[in-house]
């Protein structure tokens, strides 16, 4: 009677055990797609399995954890403001060259931010992490400059970039506009 009572007992702990590793990744997963929302969903259509694209997710914020990502200075708030006007106001009479440009101001903006920008995917993953619901308007928008340059896009997906590359604009600059009006340093702000 006493080994069908360790039978029982063992068997027991083992699906609670079970039970509470389930929990524990169900939870796990509900955080991570609570904190990605959209970019949680690309990234495990992407990779077609749920581990993987969480052990990427997770990465990335590890990665980012390591960035030293600083607000612009008020001074160059204002420049890349400027300068974000005058090439909307632009895109009338040169929409191919308004996407061009949105797309290398992004990249000095993000630079000054202290992303890393030696590459498009790594970028998009980095501000992923601290805005998920304007990576993908990043992509987006990268996408639709790269077609430019091969002459593949008409003015309406012209259009569609400046509208997304506005978003990412509008966030790195709100991060230096809080900066400078709050006086804050803590770096989940800075990013």
């Amino acid at each position: 009677m006493g080994t069908v009572i360790t039978i029982i007992v063992i068997v027991a702990v083992v699906i609670v055990a079970a039970a509470a590793f389930y929990a524990f990744q169900r939870r796990r997963s509900g955080q991570l797609q609570e904190r990605f929302g959209p970019e949680y969903d690309r990234t495990l259509e992407q990779s077609g399995d749920r581990r993987a694209a969480e052990r990427d997710l997770r990465e990335r914020e590890h990665r980012r954890a390591k960035l030293d990502l600083k607000p612009l200075s008020a001074e160059s708030t204002a420049q890349y403001r400027a300068e974000w006007d005058q090439l909307q106001g632009g895109f009338v009479d040169a929409p191919g060259d308004s996407v061009a440009k949105a797309d290398r101001l992004v990249l000095r903006m993000m630079r000054e931010s202290g992303y890393p920008v030696d590459d498009f995917e790594q970028r998009a993953d980095d501000i992923s992490v601290d805005h998920p619901e304007v990576a993908q308007n990043y992509r987006q928008a990268h996408r639709i400059a790269v077609e430019q340059s091969r002459g593949q896009a008409d003015t309406e997906d012209l259009r569609q970039a400046v509208t997304a590359y506005r978003r990412l604009v509008s966030v790195l600059l709100d991060h230096g506009d809080e900066r400078h009006t709050t006086g804050s340093t803590d770096s989940r702000e800075q990013a």
